[in-house]
């Protein structure tokens, strides 16, 4: 058939049944279509998706031009992409923060998992995806972020004296309690101490107009976690585990204390999954497999990604330049920038927050 053949109509309705593999919902059901023109062989196609795309172009139009393949009758497809990211709800009790649309807790239950460099890694895929991106260091007893993002011996400066203005690093607000203390210095600090430092931080830190603002939250299940999960209004959370299964019995818990508070959960991250020898190449699961995909399909969470076991990843947050920035291009990046569009479009398919798009109401006696 020749090119005149191609109605935008038709588009239109087979476009609506292509089924995203990252919101696990088809076009239509993600309200994703908007403007589809047809002109001179050439259909131009806009999608808007409630998660950063700066990278997606590149992986969806040759999944579309294979979708539409029937109707296109050999017409080219030009595809524009567009970000909504919206604020969506936190638990019930608490009020979301002013200029952050979405706070996202990336957990462990125990340490030693790989959270700290998981959750840098998530917030610089983030930004490099076109979000808006914060990171908060919770983890008040041993604060990594400062080194992983470069920023060890820097202190963050305040105009007023009463608030905190975030230190930035390959495009991400930063703050830390390890940017007020002395690397060497141990923080010997009980619960009700550092729940108080956690919400300065969090509450006097002049942040930004985020899209997401990540928050590498201690490791463990004890009061100090409850509590923080009780007091930060968290849109969604991640669990990061490792294969084996003591990690796996401690995530768990994790997973259980943040639905105890009402906090949703986004999905289980396994890292170390996976070690491929630099030399020959050889794949060698060390920890056990499929352990974060049994964990997820228990519990009816998704799996968010499988993170690999790789010395450069280790010697990337060590030098301050996280894997997403060190080698953007890598395989082992890839993972990093494919866990962060899965999650984040995971958080696009919860409910919103709508209290954003009311006006506040007073009463006034007269």
């Amino acid at each position: 058939m020749s090119q005149s053949a191609v109605t935008a109509s038709a588009i239109r309705a087979k476009l609506a049944t292509y089924l995203d593999p990252y919101l696990g919902q088809t076009l239509e059901q993600a309200k994703a279509i908007g403007a589809l023109t047809v002109t001179g062989g050439r259909v131009e196609i806009e999608l808007t998706f409630g998660f950063p795309v700066a990278d997606y172009g590149a992986l969806l139009l040759p999944a579309l031009q294979d979708h539409l393949a029937d109707d296109l009758h050999g017409a080219e497809i030009g595809l524009t992409l567009k970000a909504n990211i919206a604020a969506h709800a936190v638990q019930k009790t608490l009020k979301p923060l002013a200029t952050v649309k979405n706070v996202v807790a990336v957990a462990s239950g125990k340490g030693g998992v790989g959270k700290s460099t998981t959750a840098a890694n998530l917030a610089l895929a983030w930004a490099a995806q076109g979000a808006r991106v914060g990171l908060l260091d919770a983890d008040i007893y041993g604060p990594s972020q400062p080194l992983m993002m470069g920023l060890a011996g820097r202190k963050p400066e305040s105009l007023d004296g009463k608030h905190l203005i975030p230190l930035r690093s390959h495009g991400v607000e930063v703050m830390s309690i390890g940017f007020m203390v002395d690397s060497e210095q141990p923080m010997v600090w009980r619960g009700p101490m550092v729940t108080q430092a956690l919400t300065q931080l969090l509450g006097e830190t002049l942040w930004g107009d985020l899209d997401y603002l990540v928050v590498d939250m201690p490791p463990g299940t004890g009061d100090i976690q409850l509590t923080l999960a009780q007091r930060v209004p968290v849109s969604g959370a991640v669990i990061v585990t490792t294969p084996q299964d003591i990690a796996l019995l401690d995530a768990r818990k994790g997973l259980k204390m943040f639905e105890k508070v009402e906090v949703r959960v986004l999905g289980v991250v396994e890292n170390m999954s996976v070690h491929v020898c630099v030399n020959c190449g050889h794949v060698e699961h060390l920890f056990g497999s499929g352990g974060g995909a049994r964990m997820a399909e228990q519990y009816g969470v998704q799996l968010l990604g499988e993170l690999p076991l790789d010395i450069r990843i280790r010697e990337d947050a060590d030098g301050g330049l996280p894997t997403v920035v060190a080698e953007p291009g890598s395989t082992r990046a890839r993972c990093y920038f494919d866990m962060a569009r899965r999650t984040a479009a995971r958080l696009a398919t919860l409910n919103k927050d709508y209290s954003r798009m009311f006006p506040k109401i007073t009463v006034e006696a007269t």
